[in-house]
């Protein structure tokens, strides 16, 4: 549903990679949907078929083989199918890939790229800790240097992907005492000895997502696994950032799937003589949701544009995370009362969605980080001090 033609001029070439993407997901993933979710299990055997469109990286810098919009317009056919999809593809894509390819060396680009753009080598993107979220600054966990490299120590939760990775992209501060302070990150391929991947199990959300906490002890790494552009936190977050826009998306499909559940049923459901449809409490609703999926589509198009002109700021892709996350959690929970009781039930679907985006609002900066990012923005006074 596009109310106003926020996609009309979107050329056959930019909607290629969206409408393979669909047809794919209807065939092989939504048949056995509920399933998954219900059970907790990861589709990997799709893996493959995803890196044959291309989904793998298809953005990423220097191998770039789409723009943003058509980019985005896939990120949103992979949410609405689920959530967890559209994250293994992101942290795949956009966290892990990005990391390398912005702040990699030559070596560590020819090496990883090729393989994670095929699907033979899973990343994991691992930042948050137990005790830090919303602050990485505070991380605690530590890589020193030793004579033939580095060692790293420490403890992080909610890595998603790594349970499946080949390859696990570090963030530790480093030691003061050698001039190198500061936030670095390091390519450590798995297995590894020192290094313990423990699935995160027991979800209420994301359940088709596999994520991980991982405990390094004293893990042993070459010189070489540090990547050498990534000086700072900055590099990090830069890649959180291109996350972001794929959340941006990524909120569109879940809307646009509670939608199309709620015309569906409320159309076929009749009460009291006619259709659900035709009572105006329930075409209330059916607007609300109609409004936020619209306006959802418009931030994202016009983030998209942003993109592609080398325009778009951080602070932009704070707001579309924001917005289009709210927007995306009041469809859903619309679209769960006007199924009543049948809206609880995993085939519905939007229940689904429905926890799914709960996940969304928390991870790659909560509504409240992205409201203060936005307000020292537009005010110049900064709340994080």
């Amino acid at each position: 549903m596009d109310y106003l033609n926020a996609f009309d001029d979107v050329g056959p070439a930019d909607r290629e990679l969206a409408d393979r993407t669909r047809a794919l997901l209807e065939a092989r993933l939504m048949p056995r949907v509920a399933d998954l979710y219900e059970e907790g299990k990861f589709p990997a055997d799709l893996i493959p078929e995803l890196a044959g469109l291309g989904l793998l990286g298809a953005h990423v810098p220097g191998q770039e083989r789409v723009g943003p919009l058509a980019w985005g317009l896939a990120l949103r056919e992979l949410e609405r199918a689920d959530s967890g999809l559209r994250s293994f593809v992101s942290v795949q894509s956009c966290l892990a890939m990005t990391a390398i390819a912005r702040f990699g060396s030559d070596d560590q680009r020819a090496e990883w790229l090729p393989r994670m753009a095929a699907g033979e080598a899973i990343g994991c993107f691992s930042l948050t800790e137990p005790d830090h979220g919303s602050d990485p600054a505070g991380m605690e966990t530590r890589a020193t240097r030793t004579a033939s490299g580095w060692r790293l120590s420490g403890h992080k939760r909610w890595a998603t992907n790594s349970p499946i990775a080949r390859l696990a992209i570090i963030w530790a501060q480093t030691d003061p005492t050698i001039g190198a302070r500061g936030v670095r990150g390091f390519l450590v391929p798995l297995p590894q000895t020192g290094l313990e991947v423990r699935p995160i199990e027991r979800k209420l959300s994301l359940r088709i997502s596999y994520s991980g906490e991982i405990f390094l002890r004293d893990v042993e790494l070459a010189a070489e696994a540090l990547l050498p552009g990534a000086t700072s936190l900055g590099a990090a977050l830069a890649c959180l950032n291109e996350a972001r826009y794929s959340i941006v998306w990524g909120a569109v499909g879940s809307a646009e799937a509670c939608l199309e559940a709620a015309l569906a049923r409320t159309k076929a459901r009749h009460q009291f003589g006619r259709a659900l449809a035709a009572f105006q409490l329930v075409q209330d609703k059916l607007v609300q949701m109609l409004d936020d999926l619209t306006t959802a589509q418009l931030v994202a198009r016009r983030i998209a544009d942003l993109k592609a002109a080398g325009q778009l700021r951080h602070q932009q892709t704070s707001f579309g995370k924001r917005h289009n996350v709210a927007a995306a959690q009041r469809a859903a929970a619309r679209a769960r009362a006007l199924l009543g009781a049948e809206g609880i039930v995993v085939d519905s679907h939007v229940m689904r969605h429905m926890a799914n985006l709960e996940s969304i609002a928390t991870y790659e900066g909560t509504e409240d980080i992205h409201t203060l990012v936005l307000g020292a923005d537009i005010t110049g006074q900064s709340a994080f001090r």
